[in-house]
């Protein structure tokens, strides 16, 4: 069976040629997202890690929900920071709250030298149907 690439109304503008998620065998597989508006991907980003990582976990969920999911569906996440030593207990803070205590995904946090649209944070994630 061929993926199903899915592109959602009202998630953010993509800010590079992908799909929001592509979808085989019951696994979803969430495009990396950034901390742009989804209805105004010209907009400034928030300030600072927090507010970022909070508008990119909002953004993952409006590509879920668009597919018919939810963060519990999450299985695995990976978590990109250009400011590593500086963000990442704030980030984990943030990103903590959107989880229940016993069902965090399996994750991947990566300090990298620099995020498209000048981001602090971006977080893709992979899901799967029940």
């Amino acid at each position: 069976m061929l993926p199903i690439h899915h592109m959602i109304d009202g998630a953010p503008q993509p800010v590079a040629p992908f799909s929001h998620a592509v979808e085989a065998d019951g696994w979803v597989f969430v495009t990396g997202q950034m901390p742009t508006l989804p209805d105004d991907p010209d907009a400034p980003l928030p300030d600072g890690i927090e507010a970022q990582t909070k508008r990119v976990m909002d953004n993952l969920i409006l590509v879920l929900n668009g597919v018919g999911l939810d963060l519990e569906n999450a299985t695995f996440i990976r978590v990109y920071l250009t400011e590593f030593q500086r963000d990442y207990a704030a980030m984990n803070e943030t990103y903590r709250s959107y989880f229940r205590p016993a069902k965090l995904p399996g994750r991947t946090c990566i300090g990298v030298t620099a995020l498209a649209v000048g981001a602090l944070v971006e977080i893709d994630l992979v899901a799967r149907r029940p």
